[in-house]
């Protein structure tokens, strides 16, 4: 007890100073994001953009899709180009040409050796210094490249709008014509493109060859190449991260554990009686397997644009379900059948931990349930309607899409997100409270389920701390925020407290070990949690500082995911340790498997790009996705997955549980998930990333490498891993319906008995 004790003192600590200093940098990035200017203008004073015209561009833009359509720093979908690293590259070279007629008469092309080079070294001269005038607030730029913006002020307002001429390329980027229908809206959105730019290029006021991005993306016209910082700190996280490793197996080898008990005779949770509120929670498994069919259903489509943008297999389904649409329902279903199989979960376990049903516990659970569906439904809704009719930016930010990857929800329907998390807060903790109050062995397993559920409810409270008018940069630290500490946080440790309770009651550890455990796993994932949320925005306008901390943490992120597989295999070993357990086969193989894509999608795939150095040049290319996947799905999905089957089990008369269809759905959905990663998403990723580092980011995700028979073969070479996870979806559904129908034939067969006698 002494012991745990200091294990939660140490926990504490850990906890309130790595947010200190988050909450710190956060103060850092407001201080040095780049600059919003009053006026963009010309040296002989013509006013080409104004600040509020940048404002309103990204306001359009997000509402347009925002990072369904492209992304802004990296951060974004993959199809259409990153617009940051596009307008760079096409401004460098219009302003070669602008530059070449003004001083030689000529196209840049037609220019000799040395005339190129008295070019090219003008070029980077003038986009990289700092025009910027802080008393004016002013951006001033020269004749030459004010015609260099207005070229590229055409092309993005035909391209967003509806100029014919540009079908085609529409087409490559899977848009669809008049993207943004508001005259005002499409004149602004190249202000909004060229901040980003200029931001990207421009040096930082007082540095030499430091751009507010720190150089990103790599562009060698204008000499963005990776800083010194970024080269040091990635050496130096690879060194902290071996080190760290080396000590965490010595500790391993140098400390005996205890040795689980000898499982039970019989399965003590053989006569555990469900509760009104646990069975209530039974509707919500049942809409985690619809979300999950309709995320398979959404994320084919989304995959099929990458080869014909605005068709699926010859239909025009663009027209009733464009790319950004498509995508950004994928990625919201993703997020949220996955926190509603752990929501349900909760509701499920906190009765029968404490043995206490309290009053209208399961009038709680039913409101709550619909609350949250119309939520799930409305926020989809209201996104394709906002979407389609482009009913304007106030509508977009407050009912439909926000355009936010993971965080694309409307305000209104964040705000309700949030009072049904408090809601399922509190019925958690009057169930648990009984529990939390009797000694045990296993309340620290309990409180630690508890404070987890706090911490998931009280943390989306970050969604709510942008504004439609925030800085970018900004946006983009509270976004990471919700995304990296809520979805991959304190859901994690949720899930870790409750299946280390789970193996607990069925006595497969021992809750003194499994105490001490979770608290110290607890320690070391967030000491480097919680400030490696910071290598998401190393280039995202963030001072130097995010970039030193951020490697350093996320390499430690990688620290635990080494002996994962340990555990798994331990896991694998209690599965066996009783034949009453093979009722829990498959919840703990999904368990296992948990292990296994930590270990490689968290894990392996996570540090390829972890390190300034690799994501300076994968950001924003597939390498991303192919992490994403994996972990999103291989570490959360089948940890969701396995906690629906162990509630299910609870759930359902033993004599009605058959379980054969599970498992070709577990072999189908992992063996699916390894195809579609190692097959097409890591070897695109990989293909990007020679393009990005030989040419630039820009060549990287143009429409010439996109489009390129590599890629496209890549794309269709998706197909087999997708029909494989596909049918493993289905095989779960089936044994699911078909549970259901056993139950109510079974209850119906009953109520005949009972009125016959």
């Amino acid at each position: 007890m002494q012991n745990s004790r200091k294990l939660w003192s140490w926990l504490a600590a850990i906890f309130l100073l790595s947010f200190g200093v988050l909450g710190w940098m956060g103060r850092e990035i407001y201080l040095s994001a780049p600059p919003i200017p009053t006026q963009i203008v010309q040296t002989n004073g013509d006013v080409l953009f104004s600040g509020a015209q940048v404002q309103r561009g990204q306001e359009a833009w997000l509402a347009a899709g925002g990072q369904q359509l492209g992304s802004v720093w990296g951060h974004g979908s993959y199809v259409a180009p990153d617009w940051s690293a596009d307008w760079l590259h096409r401004e460098a070279l219009a302003l070669g040409d602008a530059i070449a007629q003004a001083r030689f008469k000529s196209d840049f092309a037609a220019l000799d050796a040395d005339e190129k080079a008295v070019v090219s070294a003008r070029v980077k001269e003038e986009l990289r210094h700092n025009t910027y005038d802080a008393a004016t607030g002013n951006i001033t730029v020269s004749a030459e490249r004010a015609t260099a913006i207005a070229a590229l002020t055409k092309h993005y307002t035909d391209l967003f709008g509806d100029e014919p001429k540009l079908d085609a390329l529409r087409e490559q980027y899977a848009m669809i014509a008049a993207t943004i229908k508001d005259p005002q809206d499409l004149q602004a959105l190249p202000a909004f493109f060229f901040w980003t730019a200029w931001s990207a290029a421009t040096n930082r006021p007082g540095e030499s060859h430091l751009s507010y991005t720190s150089n990103w993306p790599h562009e060698p016209l204008v000499d963005n190449v990776p800083t010194t910082s970024n080269g040091v700190w990635s050496v130096a996280s690879v060194i902290l991260l071996i080190a760290a490793i080396a000590g965490m197996v010595a500790l391993h080898a140098s400390h005996k554990e205890e040795a689980d008990p000898a499982p039970p005779q019989a399965d003590p949770l053989f006569d555990l009686k469900p509760t009104p509120s646990m069975k209530a929670t039974r509707k919500y498994f049942y809409v985690v397997i619809g979300l999950l069919l309709a995320q398979v259903g959404l994320g084919a489509i989304t995959a099929h644009y990458a080869v014909e943008g605005q068709n699926f297999f010859g239909l025009p389904l663009a027209q009733i379900l464009p790319y950004t649409v498509s995508r950004t329902i994928h990625t919201q279903l993703g997020v949220l059948w996955i926190a509603t199989a752990w929501l349900a979960t909760g509701l499920y376990i906190s009765p029968a931990l404490s043995g206490h049903e309290p009053k209208f516990q399961k009038l709680g659970v039913n409101v709550l349930f619909y609350a949250l569906l119309l939520i799930v439904v409305g926020s989809i809704a209201c996104g394709w309607i906002g979407t389609m009719q482009r009913l304007g930016t106030n509508f977009s930010f407050w009912l439909g899409s926000q355009g936010l990857e993971y965080t694309s929800m409307g305000r209104i329907w964040q705000y309700g997100l949030f009072a049904g998390l408090l809601i399922w807060l509190g019925l958690m903790a009057r169930a648990l409270w009984p529990a939390l109050k009797r000694p045990s062995e296993s309340r620290g397993l309990i409180a630690m389920v508890f404070l987890s559920a706090t911490c998931i409810g009280g943390f989306y409270a970050s969604s709510l701390m942008w504004g439609q008018h925030s800085h970018y940069s900004m946006i983009e630290y509270w976004r990471w925020w919700l995304v990296h500490l809520w979805v991959e946080g304190f859901f994690e440790v949720f899930a870790t407290a409750v299946i280390a309770l789970i193996f607990t009651r069925l006595g497969l550890i021992r809750a003194a070990t499994a105490n001490t455990a979770i608290v110290m796993e607890t320690i070391v994932f967030l000491f480097g949690g919680i400030l490696g949320t910071l290598h998401h925005l190393y280039f995202t306008g963030t001072p130097t500082s995010v970039i030193a901390i951020g490697a350093m943490f996320s390499a430690l992120e990688v620290v635990p995911l080494a002996l994962v597989g340990v555990e798994g295999y331990r896991n694998y070993q209690r599965s066996k340790g009783a034949p009453w357990l093979t009722t829990y086969r498959w919840p703990i193989m999904c368990f296992i498997a948990v292990g296994f894509w930590n270990t490689v999608g968290a894990g392996v795939l996570g540090f390829t790009i972890n390190p300034p150095i690799s994501l300076y040049y994968l950001q924003g290319l597939n390498m991303t996705a192919a992490h994403g996947h994996a972990a999103l799905f291989g570490v959360y999905g089948m940890l969701g997955i396995g906690l629906l089957l162990f509630c299910l089990r609870g759930l359902s008369p033993r004599s009605l549980w058959q379980d054969k269809l599970l498992s070709p759905a577990f072999w189908s959905l992992n063996i699916g998930l390894a195809m579609m990663v190692f097959m097409s998403l890591v070897p695109a990723g990989i293909y990007q990333a020679w393009a990005s580092v030989s040419h630039g980011l820009w060549y990287a995700r143009s429409a010439e490498v996109i489009h390129s028979k590599v890629m496209t073969t890549l794309v269709w070479l998706r197909v087999p891993g997708d029909i494989v996870f596909a049918v493993g979806v289905l095989f779960l559904a089936v044994f699911a319906l078909r549970l259901l129908g056993r139950e109510r034939a079974a209850a119906t067969t009953g109520s005949t008995a009972a009125a016959r006698t």
